[in-house]
């Protein structure tokens, strides 16, 4: 029945049943974002029914096949792509993501530099943390990973000789 009543008498049935901690503002207030996000869920759910319902449904064989830019698709959809591909992707989301942690950075640090203890606090912990990036971009170089066309270990065991040895093979 407290449903059907409207959000204030709600908000003020609920505060009587808790502890002195809660009042009935903040019980509102959770129950005015409680009908917000269920409004939210409603309008998308009716949105997604009715373009159900309205949109033609007449599937094809061509319309059922891969869409690769105008192409008839040829070979297995579960082709394996070069590891460079994701470790470039992730090189550039951990630099990019790092690189946004800057421009906040910078206009607190404008702030704070005039402070006498902690501008130079702030200024050094930033330096720390560029230096790492820094480590690891020059790691990631060091490595060839971010070489697009990465040279190849081929290694040959010959029996002259005591162990693996390391011959250089240059990819196209």
């Amino acid at each position: 029945m407290s449903l059907l009543l409207p959000l204030g008498t709600v908000a003020t049935s609920m505060s009587g049943s808790m502890s002195g901690s809660m009042s009935g503002s903040v019980a509102g207030n959770f129950a005015t974002v409680l009908i917000f996000v269920l409004v939210g869920f409603a309008f998308a759910g009716i949105a997604l029914l009715a373009a159900k319902i309205l949109r033609p449904s007449n599937p094809s064989p061509a319309k059922m096949t891969t869409y690769e830019c105008g192409e008839l698709p040829t070979g297995s959809s579960w082709v394996r792509f070069n590891v460079r591909f994701y470790l470039i992707a992730l090189f550039f989301l951990v630099f990019d993501v790092e690189v946004v942690f800057l421009f906040p950075w910078a206009v607190v640090f404008k702030h704070l530099y005039p402070v006498p203890e902690l501008g130079a606090l702030v200024f050094w912990e930033m330096v720390v943390f560029l230096s790492i990036l820094t480590v690891g971009l020059a790691y990631i170089w060091a490595k060839g990973d971010l070489d697009w066309a990465k040279k190849l270990v081929e290694r040959t065991d010959s029996p002259a000789s005591d162990g693996a040895v390391d011959q250089e093979v240059s990819t196209p």
